[in-house]
């Protein structure tokens, strides 16, 4: 598998991105040349959010207020196994969902 980064999360855990999600980014709109922002996005993140079902996945947001009010956050979502994450998604949405993430 080709990796296009990896870069520590804002707790300290290794994630990366795989060329074939990249692929899969790319198709969503506004994400070309968005790599460092997602980079950015999972060092420091605005929230950080989890849904009950699936304790395993961690969305990450950056507020970009900038732009337009239905694009204005990046999110990334990140897969942890055996205390490492990979990259599921990243795209631009109008609202923070989930609950708050808490470290111990």
């Amino acid at each position: 598998m080709d990796k296009i980064f990896e870069v520590k999360d804002k707790s300290g855990r290794i994630i990366y991105l795989s060329e074939e999600r990249w692929k899969h980014i790319l198709k969503h709109p506004h994400m070309h040349k968005q790599l460092e922002n997602i980079q950015d996005t999972l060092k420091n993140p605005t929230k950080v959010r989890f849904f009950e079902d699936d304790k395993t996945v961690l969305h990450f947001y950056r507020d970009f207020k900038h732009r337009d009010q239905l694009e204005r956050y990046l999110l990334v979502s990140v897969r942890y196994l055996n205390g490492s994450g990979y990259i599921i998604t990243s795209f631009f949405t109008n609202k923070i969902t989930g609950q708050k993430w808490q470290t111990k």
